[in-house]
């Protein structure tokens, strides 16, 4: 098998730089897929806002997977929200856990706001971390304990909204797509876009704040450098 072969990008009229930057662009600013598009335009590319739909589509959670297996193992405390959201004219509940550096772990989309959905959600957290956190930290909603109790039931649990506040401020991105968005048209699309969009989020999750300027534009680069080797970009130049 060729090397052009092997390439995710063979048969496409664009090169890897330019599907990959698009797919960049979407998932990590609030941005329309018609920004997106007009802003390739800007720099002389002429593609079709339905276009970098498809990238997104086929792209974001190839890269997304390659971003979460490149990232260093996450923390040992574990904090849960869930947070309404209505799709289609149904109110679903978006779940979310994020560690103690605020590193999104996973979302979960679902109807029920219950103690069948948080043991899903723990389920999958087990699954995909091979590991129970030391703590858990929740709002005071009983499903999260009740479903504690049968899947990590070791596992220390502290509940107070005023502890959650990293877990609910990790819902703000989420919000702002979802007014760019104009609301998720399904659930699945939900899930597709925002498994995609906070891995993207997690490699440039950078803290700012707390570094000078040189370390965080070292950070900065490092990003770079993961996001073009797992685009493919690197390979490609």
């Amino acid at each position: 098998m060729t090397s052009a072969a092997k390439s995710p990008y063979a048969g496409y009229r664009f090169p890897a730089e330019v599907i990959s930057h698009a797919v960049w662009l979407y998932f990590r600013f609030p941005l329309s897929l018609r920004t997106v598009e007009e802003m390739l335009a800007a720099r002389g590319i002429v593609v079709s806002h339905e276009t970098v739909r498809r990238w997104a589509l086929k792209f974001g959670q190839a890269f997304a997977n390659r971003i979460r297996r490149r990232l260093p193992q996450a923390g040992d405390k574990w904090h849960l929200d869930e947070v309404a959201v209505k799709i289609a004219g149904v109110k679903h509940w978006l779940w979310r856990a994020v560690d103690q550096a605020g590193m999104v772990l996973d979302v979960l989309v679902q109807r029920r706001r219950d103690k069948r959905a948080a043991k899903r959600l723990l389920r999958k957290l087990l699954k995909r971390q091979c590991r129970a956190p030391r703590v858990m930290v929740t709002d005071k909603l009983p499903s999260y304990g009740a479903a504690k109790g049968e899947v990590m039931p070791s596992v220390e649990h502290r509940r107070h909204r005023g502890l959650n506040n990293r877990a609910e401020n990790s819902h703000q991105p989420t919000r702002r797509r979802e007014r760019q968005m104009k609301r998720f048209k399904s659930a699945g699309q939900a899930q597709r876009f925002l498994s995609a969009h906070d891995q993207v989020n997690n490699l440039f999750h950078l803290h700012r704040d707390h570094v000078t300027a040189v370390q965080y534009r070292a950070a900065r680069a490092r990003a770079f450098e993961v996001w073009a080797e797992i685009s493919g970009v690197a390979a490609a130049a």
